[in-house]
């Protein structure tokens, strides 16, 4: 393989894996003419057409399906070589890359974050929040906190405790509409995950069943608010409450148990000592944070 290719296999792969070149310029992080020019380069350099062109998009030819493993192999190589050399570094200072899903970043982990920055001014976060789940193997993100009940990656996996989730409103909500509410939840409002993704527990929230599910919201982050700003009520991990004393758990409901919380980190990253720092830090105050939550619902 020349090494002219090197450069050119991952315009190859994005294509492979989107089928379009406008979604594997956005992938890759170029433009759609740099995409195709680098396939056509790349045809031209095997001798070979690679993909099949239609109005459907792009579909790998029997010469293409033959690269396509060889490609992945060698971009796994190159994954594990930078993790392997970045996890020599011993230094605390550098940058990590830290994926998050935005229901717990902006009022649950920024302040852990600003702590941690305080005490390590040398180590910079891009904090990538996003509801997918970006690979770590494939080195779209160094650590993940991720909700899961299990995980099944090949990485290293730092269970940190099992998430809680109650029925909550604000305290406007609880004053002045639930005392006009009947006790089956008819003149109640509820705001949740879109139907068709929501597990059929958080259909409607017991004892409630005849609340109005006027809202369907994918983010988590934008329920909170909703449910802050008293537009209905809400399934809500019991992690929220301390950033929001606004908001309370509704009267009648219980609390019950939820997915696990999750810190992930590439094996070769965990001898790298600003991760081994950060993984530290982010778990002891994220595990801090839940015994204070437990503690005060007990007292």
């Amino acid at each position: 393989m020349r090494t002219f290719d090197w450069e050119l296999l991952p315009h190859f792969l994005a294509v492979a894996r989107t089928g379009s070149l406008r979604s594997a310029a956005e992938m890759v992080g170029t433009s759609y003419g740099t995409v195709n020019r680098n396939i056509q380069a790349l045809e031209t350099s095997y001798g070979v057409r690679l993909f099949h062109r239609s109005r459907q998009g792009f579909s790998l030819t029997e010469f293409g399906e033959a690269l396509l493993p060889m490609a992945e192999d060698a971009e796994q190589k190159i994954f594990a070589a930078r993790k392997r050399v970045e996890g020599l570094d011993r230094s605390e200072a550098g940058k990590i890359r830290f994926s998050l899903t935005p229901t717990l970043a902006y009022d649950i982990v920024a302040p852990i974050v600003a702590r941690f920055s305080e005490q390590y001014p040398e180590i910079d976060i891009e904090m990538r929040l996003t509801s997918e789940v970006e690979s770590i193997t494939k080195d779209e993100t160094d650590i993940s906190l991720r909700v899961a009940q299990d995980v099944t990656d090949d990485v290293v996996a730092r269970k940190l405790f099992q998430l809680e989730i109650g029925v909550y409103a604000s305290k406007d909500y609880l004053k002045n509409i639930v005392p006009n509410a009947s006790a089956d939840g008819v003149g109640l409002t509820w705001i949740g995950p879109p139907t068709n993704r929501a597990p059929q527990s958080w259909a409607r929230p017991s004892p409630f069943p005849n609340a109005t599910l006027r809202h369907e919201v994918t983010d988590g982050q934008m329920r909170v608010h909703l449910v802050n700003l008293s537009v209905g009520m809400s399934h809500l991990p019991t992690l929220i409450e301390p950033a929001f004393p606004n908001i309370r758990r509704m009267p009648e409901t219980d609390i019950s148990p939820g997915p696990w919380l999750w810190v992930l980190l590439h094996s070769d990253l965990r001898r790298t000592v600003r991760v081994r720092r950060f993984v530290d830090f982010l778990t002891e105050e994220l595990r801090a944070l839940h015994r204070t939550g437990k503690h005060s619902r007990s007292t």
